[in-house]
């Protein structure tokens, strides 16, 4: 694992006209990098390129729906006749419902495993194989710390987070040796609409930027597994040690229970907009 420039490298962010994707897209673009945002909202990420662009970046806003296979192909083949080869992959797109596991619309459920999990799979699948055949390329994927653990409230999010870190985590061991690296962001509850009236249990409330710092960083020096706050990817190899009764205990007072716990109201409009109603796929 060696540290490497940004200047000139090709990168290109899913679900990247708002929140952690936007601000990714943000600190890619200050660090040297050319930036395509990809995004289902794609009037939005033309304004924020348009916005990161004037703040001196490079930085390309193309519409995409990473539920969409001629869609996803159609924007990295953009990114590649503007830019030429992708060096880096952000799968970043994801949406969140929370509620009780049986009051969950099939909707929501539906578009959770399509934009969350299935998105990603979508992604690596187009984008790996080309990166194989250069030898070398990075796919860094903005998953969630429900990837080890299920918060009560969030039971599909977190099933398609769990699929995720399998997924790459097969894919991998797969890409052994190819020069192509691949790389998990597992934060918290981050400060973004997705994560509009949850609670954020032990851990403290994270940023955009906190994200978006872990992904440079990762770009920059690639290691498989990041978690945020550092410590709970430590914690939770711990917890698992535990005999049931006493892991039980544990988890109930690190995680918070997002059925008692959040305030739906608040999350009315993200919802109905991104997992519910229209079709959309925010930051994750």
């Amino acid at each position: 694992m060696t540290s490497s420039s940004m200047n000139g490298r090709v990168i290109a962010v899913t679900g990247g006209a708002r929140g952690i994707g936007k601000e990714i897209a943000r600190q890619l673009a200050v660090a040297g990098a050319r930036v395509a945002i990809g995004d289902v909202d794609g009037a939005a990420a033309r304004r924020t390129a348009d916005e990161l662009g004037r703040a001196g970046g490079t930085v390309e806003g193309l519409e995409l729906d990473v539920a969409d296979t001629a869609s996803f192909t159609a924007f990295l083949a953009a990114v590649e006749d503007h830019w030429g080869p992708l060096d880096v992959l952000v799968n970043n797109a994801g949406v969140m419902w929370v509620g009780s596991f049986d009051e969950e619309p099939e909707s929501a459920t539906d578009r959770q495993l399509a934009v969350n999990l299935h998105g990603v799979i979508r992604g690596v699948r187009l984008a790996a194989p080309a990166m194989r055949e250069r030898g070398r390329g990075q796919i860094v994927t903005v998953a969630s710390a429900a990837s080890k653990v299920a918060p009560p409230g969030e039971s599909t999010y977190a099933a398609t987070k769990h699929g995720v870190l399998g997924y790459l985590t097969g894919v991998r061991e797969e890409l052994r040796g190819s020069g192509v690296q691949i790389s998990v962001i597992m934060p918290g509850v981050v400060d973004t609409e997705l994560a509009a009236g949850t609670a954020t249990g032990a851990a403290r409330l994270l940023s955009p930027a906190d994200v978006a710092k872990a992904v440079v960083a990762v770009i920059r020096r690639p290691r498989f597994e990041v978690t945020i706050p550092w410590y709970v990817g430590p914690l939770v190899r711990l917890v698992t040690v535990f005999p049931q009764f006493a892991r039980d205990f544990t988890v109930r007072r690190m995680v918070p229970d997002q059925v008692r716990s959040t305030d739906k109201s608040a999350r009315t409009a993200y919802e109905s907009r991104t997992v519910t109603g229209e079709d959309g796929a925010g930051p994750g």
